[in-house]
Order: C-alpha cells, then structure tokens, then sequence
C-alpha cells in the first residue's frame, strides 16, 4: 500500500541550549564564581568567632574574636552586595545582548529554512504502489474539493473524469491528453506498462489497450460536461510521460519517469504547495501548452449533445463513434469509476 509521507524540514530552536546556561541571574553567578569562595570563608570565620566568643569569659580574647567575627561578618555583607551589583551589571551589559543577538539570528535562520520548505520541497510524498492509496485519494480529492480551476496533464482523463462525476461542485477543467492520431504519443505510457506487465503481453496489446482508454476518457470527460461550466481538451503528439494535477492551493505530479516505480501500476507522486517553486513553474508550463497554437483544441461545455459529442469525438481520434460504440464506451467508462471508487474508497 502506497504510504504517505508529510516532508518538513527540522525548524530551528530559536534558543539554543548554550543560550539558555548564559542566561543566568545574579545570584547565580555569584555562586558560580571564585567569589563564591571568598563569601563562604568570610561568612564561615565570622561565625566561627562570634561563636567561640559567645562562650570564652570577658577579657581581651573574647573582645578580639567578637571585633573579629562581627568585622567579617560585615565584610561579607557588603562583599555579597558589592557582587551582586556587579553582577547585575554585568549581566545587562554583556551577556543579554549577546542573547538577544543570537535569537534574532536564528529566528531569521529559522524564517529562511521555513521558506525553502515551501519554495522547493513537497508537502506529501506518496511512494509507488500497485493498488490505489485512500489517503492519496482522499488528499488529492479535498483538494479537488476546494478548487475553482482543475487542470489535468495526463494519458487519457479517465480518473480526471471518474473524480468530476464524484465531486459535488463546479469547476473549470483544462485537459491535456496524449493525441490518439499519434502512435508517438502512446509509446512512452505504453513502455512503461510493458515493464510491469507479464512476460506473455506484447506491445501491441498494451497499445490497443492505450487506445480503448483514451477513448473511454473522452466519453467520461463528456459525461461530466455537468459538473464543469467549461471542459477544454487540448490533444498532443508529445505529452510528457508524468501525470500532472494543478488545483487552486496544490500541484500534483505522478513520476511516470521514475525508474524506481517502474514495476508498479502507481508510481511515485509528489505534492507541492501554492507559491512553490514547483507549482509556479508547473502551472505556467501547462497553460502554455493548452493555449498553445501547435495544438488541437476543443471544448465540451453543458449545452454539448451527444451529437455533437459524436462529431467531436470523431474529429479528436479520426475515427467515426456510433451510437451502439458511445453505450459500449460510456458502460465501460462506468465500470472503471465503480471500480476506481471502490479501491480507492472514495465515498460518492
């Protein structure tokens, strides 16, 4: 089961533990210091002599060791007091703005670390898999959930239409699909399905299959003409071999390229977050595409007819689409989204 990772990276502790033993208060540095040892053989003398006095008998003796004890007794006092000031002053002038210092160069540290999170690293990776994830779904369908603007790069469009006909909102789809004229443009999906398939399937079969899909995509695209006000399909000879998603907050790519996955039905997909570098950079080269004059465009909105769908459809493919051909493809279109829902456990 594919697994899915959140990717941050670790923020850094505005104040760091040596930060934390500079800051000290006055008396602890009074006691973490050689004066420390002064105070206490002052303190310890002085009670040493009071007490020796207290039971000596009135005389010269007694009156020197009660001068002497109450003599450092004093000096202890106003060394302690002396140190303390010190100390404090110490403290404001040195060490303080030392601290204040460090933390604001690590809170900017922290803020640029925090920025490159956003800017080139995603926010979910989904590892490869050969059955569909649920969390991917689930991810991928909150954000579909939450956008005005859906657009798809991609093989065929069937799970761009499956996830539409699920959705309860509506949107404006951009699609950009493998032209079905082109052999080209089937042979890199098609090699990548041969190296995870077994050892008595030809290319050929894997090519006709590409092409029952694409088909299929198209009349579920048509299917869910009601849950978009518009359906713009551009079709190319060379579509790039990875799966692109692009929301209104989110861009999604399916490492179709990724030798890693390439045993499995679901390769590798990253998430990046709006305002990423990746996200910036992918949403422009798609638009670029489907406004591109190089290639074949065409539009499906809610006032197309299967009529029209047919004479559409025959354009995009070059071949003719009959109505006994449309029930087959639309009934082989609803079993893929029945299957698709199930593994995927998305609720409709």
């Amino acid at each position: 089961m594919r697994s899915s990772v959140r990717v941050r990276i670790k923020e850094v502790n505005p104040v760091p533990a040596e930060a934390d033993r500079l800051r000290r208060t006055p008396l602890q540095e009074i006691f973490w210091t050689r004066t420390s040892l002064l105070l206490t053989v002052l303190v310890v003398v002085a009670g040493l002599s009071l007490w020796i006095s207290s039971m000596m008998d009135p005389g010269a003796g007694k009156t020197l060791l009660t001068s002497l004890g109450t003599g450092t007794l004093i000096s202890a006092v106003v060394g302690f007091g002396q140190t303390l000031i010190t100390a404090t002053a110490s403290q404001r002038a040195m060490v303080t703005p030392v601290i204040e210092e460090s933390r604001r160069a690590l809170e900017a540290l922290s803020a640029e670390y925090r920025s490159l999170n956003k800017e080139f690293f995603p926010t979910h990776v989904f590892e490869a898999t050969t059955v569909p994830d649920p969390m991917f779904n689930r991810v991928l369908t909150e954000d579909l959930d939450a956008t005005r603007h859906y657009f798809f790069r991609g093989f065929s469009g069937r799970h761009a239409a499956a996830r539409l006909l699920l959705s309860r909102s509506e949107r404006e789809l951009r699609a950009v699909i493998a032209d079905p004229r082109d052999e080209g443009a089937i042979s890199g999906r098609a090699r990548y399905l041969l190296r995870s398939e077994e050892a008595g399937v030809d290319y050929e079969t894997i090519q006709a299959r590409l092409n029952d899909e694409i088909s299929i995509g198209l009349v579920g695209l048509f299917l869910a003409r009601g849950r978009c006000s518009l359906v713009d399909i551009t079709v190319v000879a060379d579509p790039p071999l990875d799966r692109l998603e692009v929301f209104d907050e989110s861009v999604w790519v399916t490492l179709y390229s990724d030798i890693r996955g390439a045993t499995t039905l679901y390769p590798r997909t990253l998430r990046f977050s709006e305002g990423s570098f990746l996200y910036n950079k992918e949403r422009s080269e798609f638009l670029r595409v489907s406004q591109s004059r190089s290639g074949r465009h065409f539009r499906i909105s809610t006032t197309t007819t299967r009529t029209d769908f047919l004479a559409l459809y025959e354009k995009i493919t070059g071949s003719p689409l009959s109505e006994e051909n449309f029930l087959e493809l639309e009934g082989k279109f609803h079993a893929f989204r029945k299957e698709f829902t199930e593994l995927a456990e998305l609720n409709p």
